[in-house]
């Protein structure tokens, strides 16, 4: 949110000076999420940002007037939400993580840093509309690199101890966490729960690797975050939606954390510490 605050800033908007922030919080919810949109929509609030495809899809369905911008990924001209990345059309425009497009290769990194492995688990929200593509791409990786693919489901705090739980059983030999906003509020308990389990983990973010994940990889978080902000200024201001294009990250970070390789007894290849941005040690 700082750096969300802070593109606003950038863009002329302070909160609380020229710009009033209505924040609502599904706690991890999804089901909750269209709720939430319809009462924004009551308050007539100028502009509408969400995050994820669920969040997405809530606020398109609340409204086709008031615009929308997102951080999120999944494919929203597939979905119907957008005519296309270069012009949106409609109500609605943002910032792609191409968290979707990312997964497949998380999972070919951490097969190289755990060679050995014949099984990795993925780790998905089941009520996150992402869910499936992230499984299926998963699912063709695997079946390229001659590996077996377990798919572990969480979708409330609850779900997490069973999850990991089941790792030693199914021999799982590293764990790809999906990408997903209820697992981003979740970053300690699912760090502290791979260093518990002993289990190398890949993860979206670099903050995941900043607490102690193993490794990480995909777009800078507080970046997108900051060009969300400039967009919904951008809107303030007068621009449309419409004549916005969607944009995508064009770098990805690469963070290794080799005090969690070393905790794991793990020697990370010099081919993944070339290619790192950051190596923490």
């Amino acid at each position: 949110m700082a750096a969300f605050q802070q593109g606003l800033r950038d863009a002329g908007w302070l909160e609380g000076q020229n710009v009033a922030i209505e924040y609502r919080w599904a706690e991890g919810r999804y089901d909750r999420l269209p709720t939430l949109a319809d009462d924004l929509v009551r308050r007539q609030v100028d502009v509408i940002v969400t995050g994820n495809s669920n969040g997405i899809a809530a606020a398109k369905g609340a409204t086709s007037t008031i615009p929308i911008v997102f951080f999120g990924g999944g494919d929203l001209v597939a979905d119907g939400l957008i005519d296309s990345l270069a012009r949106p059309g409609g109500n609605l425009t943002g910032i792609s993580i191409m968290g979707a497009e990312l997964g497949p290769k998380r999972l070919d990194l951490l097969s190289e840093v755990v060679p050995q492995a014949t099984m990795i688990a993925l780790l998905v929200n089941p009520a996150s509309k992402g869910a499936e593509t992230q499984i299926r791409d998963a699912q063709e990786v695997a079946r390229a690199k001659g590996l077996q693919l377990a798919i572990l489901k969480a979708g409330a705090d609850e779900d997490f101890e069973t999850a990991f739980g089941s790792l030693a059983r199914l021999h799982a030999g590293g764990l790809v966490v999906g990408g997903d906003l209820f697992f981003d509020t979740r970053r300690e308990e699912l760090v502290a729960l791979a260093a518990r389990y002993a289990v190398p983990a890949i993860y979206e973010w670099r903050e995941f690797a900043d607490l102690g994940g193993l490794i990480s990889y995909g777009a800078s978080q507080t970046g997108l975050m900051r060009q969300v902000g400039a967009y919904v200024g951008r809107i303030l201001a007068g621009a449309k939606p419409a004549d916005l294009p969607v944009q995508q990250p064009t770098r990805f970070e690469l963070v290794v954390n080799l005090k969690t390789a070393n905790a794991l007894g793990l020697t990370v290849p010099p081919s993944i510490l070339a290619r790192a941005d950051e190596v923490i040690e």
